[in-house]
């Protein structure tokens, strides 16, 4: 069988995830001119797209905010709509919430997107449970976590059923019938538990037919969510065998809703550390992970597992004898530190005593992330091999400093990969499905569709 293509695609980090902003080489996380030089970068690498995530509320630390973590940068649709302007060929993927938004106006806005960029928007739909985020929006605690993904898949739904209001053909602008627009161009009507609302969808549609859809669920129910409604899925597995099952599972779920293991891309987000020998990017590798992890960010980590005050202790220390307090949540806004946090801290302190790890040097293993590291050979051949053993389809790179951190790669990876064979050496499309071998979404002609007749619901309905 012919080798696997491997789908690239990059993102620009925030502040406390792989970036090591204290780092000479560091640039702005709010400078245009970052945003563009990495998009461009990856662009010049003929990468599927360039990807921004984003948070809805700063994290704050024992009621102050998180200094280890501030990511404070311009909104991600905003951006894309700019680099949309300055680049040609490279998919333009946001994070918009489900929860504390609504299907009229990100429909909207993501229609535009596409229109801007000449098909090449794409959507990471997330979703928020904590009341924390909610204040931000007079809304805390007004829906329950488990109605989240109800909500984010009528969301979704509903998303669609904007899009596809507009049928091809019905932007007439027949000059000599004096007729601009089909009409029934635009009307919709969407009932249902979370939204209910008529009117006319102001924007045509979309040249992708609908944006490409990212998803990054880890539970069951996120699985099965992507696997109904999603184009491509964010992957945490970095070990093989993680990954393989990962892969199987997701895929497995796709027949279910009449689809193709090929209509889902798995690209795990991953990190890489290019050196001249082995030795020096393993050198390299550990540098970046010491950067990361200050004296301070290693105690505030612990205290967020812990739920109390830690700050008597040594960082250089051995982990506290005391059991952490399940119940106090001192790091609001991140959701790992709510999931099974004594059983987490069990597994610290096993492997803490079995590597006489300090505070600091236990941060510094558990959140390391360098998942391929080595020679640009070594590293393309494990990029490579790990593809083709099914442990994805690609990868979402995110290099450790911003906005430079991808330059090496494109330079003295990717022309390896393209040697393989694996990766593409010039687009052979215009939109980020065709990157992504993807189909559009095609609604009924508009010949085809009846003209339906005009009715008004003036308490609920979204006008252009």
């Amino acid at each position: 069988m012919p080798a696997k293509q491997i789908h690239l695609a990059t993102i620009l980090p925030g502040i406390g995830d792989p970036v090591v902003w204290s780092d000479p080489r560091a640039g702005s996380q709010i400078d245009f001119a970052s945003f563009t030089h990495l998009a461009r970068t990856a662009e010049r690498g003929r990468f599927d797209f360039f990807f921004l995530a984003e948070g809805l509320r700063l994290r704050e630390h024992k009621g102050e905010l998180y200094e280890q973590e501030v990511a404070g940068r311009p909104e991600a649709l905003t951006v894309l709509s700019a680099l949309a302007a300055v680049t040609s060929r490279i998919g333009l993927a946001a994070t918009v919430n489900s929860t504390f938004n609504e299907p009229y106006e990100v429909a909207r806005r993501l229609a535009s997107l596409d229109h801007l960029s000449e098909g090449r928007a794409a959507w990471n739909v997330v979703t928020s449970w904590d009341e924390f985020t909610g204040e931000n929006f007079r809304r805390g605690g007004f829906l329950a976590e488990s109605d989240r993904y109800t909500r984010a898949t009528e969301f979704l739904q509903t998303a669609r059923e904007l899009w596809d209001s507009w049928a091809d053909g019905d932007v007439l602008a027949d000059q000599a019938d004096g007729r601009f627009l089909r009409p029934a161009a635009g009307r919709f009507t969407h009932t249902g538990r979370h939204f209910d609302i008529t009117g006319r969808f102001n924007t045509p549609r979309p040249p992708q037919g609908h944006p490409v859809i990212i998803q990054a669920g880890e539970s069951a129910q996120g699985r099965e969510f992507a696997a109904a409604d999603a184009d491509v899925i964010f992957s945490k597995y970095g070990e093989l065998a993680e990954a393989q099952e990962f892969y199987r599972d997701v895929k497995g779920r796709l027949a279910a809703y009449g689809r193709s293991p090929e209509q889902l891309k798995i690209l795990p987000y991953v990190t890489f550390v290019l050196g001249d020998t082995t030795e020096e990017a393993h050198e390299q590798a550990a540098e970046f992970r010491r950067q990361r992890i200050s004296p301070q960010k290693a105690i505030s980590y612990l205290e967020a597992f812990w739920g109390r005050d830690l700050s008597g202790y040594d960082p250089d220390g051995p982990l506290p004898e005391i059991d952490p307090d399940p119940d106090n949540l001192l790091l609001q806004g991140h959701s790992i530190f709510r999931v099974d946090r004594a059983g987490t801290v069990r597994k610290w302190r096993t492997l803490a005593s079995e590597r006489g790890l300090s505070i600091r040097e236990l941060v510094t293993e558990v959140t390391g992330r360098q998942n391929f590291v080595g020679t640009p050979r070594e590293v393309a051949d494990a990029m490579d091999a790990f593809v083709q053993n099914d442990g994805a389809d690609g990868y979402i790179l995110a290099p450790h400093v911003v906005p430079g951190g991808l330059d090496d790669f494109v330079d003295r990876v990717v022309p390896l990969l393209q040697e393989k064979g694996v990766h593409r050496t010039e687009y052979t499309g215009s939109t980020l499905r065709d990157h992504l071998g993807l189909t559009a979404p095609r609604p009924a002609p508009a010949q085809a569709r009846p003209e339906l007749p005009e009715t008004r619901r003036p308490t609920q309905e979204a006008t252009a």
